[in-house]
């Protein structure tokens, strides 16, 4: 009788399918090795396994660059990774565990508060691949890679999974206008900085403008509504721009102040979905360790929605601020039925948070359950380049050259480079430049 399969190994057989080939999947999980089998082969793969790198209490594996460069963590320097005996393929390195470790964001499970930052997320500079120096290397991609190579040199028959680069753009809706969402109270307190404080006549003048005309629609005049203006450079691109909207008030100094049921949101939800792009959930503050919260506010869009006949109930997600808690929020998100979650990024650094720029599916490694979800990674935001509290770049060529750096990384792989740019930042024209440049590259 066969033994069942247990939710690891089905996880492990799709992350196969992504990164190698559908072709090859699980024979037997081992103490020491891991044996892979060919569909229609005898021929088999078997990779070493180093069980540091599967145990979920090691939050920091040993750490050393082998000759070809590749970082190995776990292990010492191996010579040689690849060997053929009788026809079989033995790697001496377990990828599959670097896999897990990574993709599974083990360091991130039941990690210690003292290394969360104010908003409580788990920032890069604490991380292993921050202070191991691959964080800017999709590492899990670059293994994948050196295996499908000796793959197709050794077995040249098995179709390998295609890789093409796709470029991902998303934003936040934060702040859909400046002024229309206001209170009169707030609006005159905005309107004395910028007359006061900022010398900004026209800002000023142009307040009471679009506080009159944001009703039915957002207000041409205000800054803040560049949503055409994105959506039209992404269709100059063949991209489809995400728009993730806010739709509760868990912190009313933190989230949004407009209501998904105003009628200039549903009408910005509309044009947004005529046009063929995608309207998604931004959790608000306090969301991200209660189910509740954000399944209400996940309801709440779609019933806006509805009202004007749009169906969104496979819908992406990103978390308000980045907030995330391993394992907690991807197992609310889940099981709230979210199709995908594209919030794991560092708000602090760009780079590779889970090793990787392809779309993969979660596996709670804790509960040892397979998870319906997709991890999108974020790969950078603007605000982590540009803000003086991060990464302090500004907006001309350093930020520009971290980006171009980082987007040819996920090339070389074939794999998605994820970029969020909230619509609120587009008002600047340094800003602006600098998104449209590396949309241009």
């Amino acid at each position: 009788m066969q033994k069942p399969v247990s939710d690891l190994e089905l996880w492990l057989n799709e992350i196969l399918a992504i990164y190698v080939s559908p072709h090859i999947s699980i024979e037997e999980l081992g103490q020491k090795q891991t044996t892979l089998i060919i569909a229609g082969s005898a021929q088999k793969i078997i990779i070493k396994k180093i069980n540091s790198l599967w145990d979920i209490n090691n939050k920091r594996p040993s750490y050393t660059i082998n000759d070809d460069n590749l970082p190995l963590l776990g292990s010492k320097n191996i010579d040689p990774i690849f060997e053929v005996k009788d026809n079989n393929l033995y790697v001496n390195y377990d990828i599959l565990g670097l896999a897990f470790w990574m993709l599974c964001r083990v360091e991130e499970v039941n990690v210690q508060k003292s290394l969360l930052d104010k908003h409580d997320r788990f920032p890069a500079i604490a991380s292993h691949a921050y202070q191991n120096h691959y964080i800017e290397r999709p590492i899990v991609d670059e293994w994948f890679y050196c295996l499908r190579n000796k793959i197709t040199e050794i077995f040249p028959s098995v179709a390998l999974t295609n890789h093409c680069f796709e470029m991902r753009v998303s934003h936040d809706v934060d702040e859909p206008s400046r002024y229309g969402f206001k209170s009169f109270k707030k609006l005159i307190r905005i309107m004395l900085g910028d007359l006061l404080k900022r010398k900004n006549i026209k800002g000023f003048l142009r307040a009471p403008l679009v506080k009159l005309t944001n009703f039915k629609s957002l207000s041409r005049f205000d800054e803040k509504n560049t949503f055409d203006w994105i959506m039209n450079l992404s269709e100059k691109h063949n991209l489809k721009s995400a728009f993730y909207f806010i739709c509760g008030r868990t912190d009313p100094s933190k989230d949004s102040d407009y209501e998904v049921e105003h009628p200039a949101i549903k009408n910005l939800i509309s044009k947004i979905h005529e046009r063929g792009h995608e309207v998604g959930l931004h959790p608000s503050y306090n969301t991200f360790r209660n189910k509740y919260a954000i399944d209400k506010e996940k309801n709440r869009l779609i019933n806006s929605a509805k009202s004007i006949d749009i169906d969104l109930n496979n819908m992406g997600v990103r978390m308000h601020y980045l907030r995330f808690s391993w394992l907690e929020t991807i197992q609310h998100l889940n099981d709230c039925g979210f199709e995908y979650d594209t919030t794991i990024g560092y708000a602090d650094m760009a780079g590779f948070r889970c090793g990787t720029c392809h779309e993969y599916p979660a596996f709670n490694p804790v509960t040892n359950t397979l998870l319906n979800i997709k991890i999108r990674p974020l790969i950078a935001m603007e605000t982590t380049l540009v803000s003086e509290h991060y990464m302090n770049l500004g907006t001309g060529d350093k930020a520009y050259q971290k980006l171009l750096m980082l987007k040819n990384k996920c090339k070389d792989v074939g794999g998605n480079f994820t970029l969020l740019w909230h619509n609120s930042n587009l008002c600047d024209k340094d800003m602006r430049s600098l998104y449209q440049k590396i949309l241009d590259e």
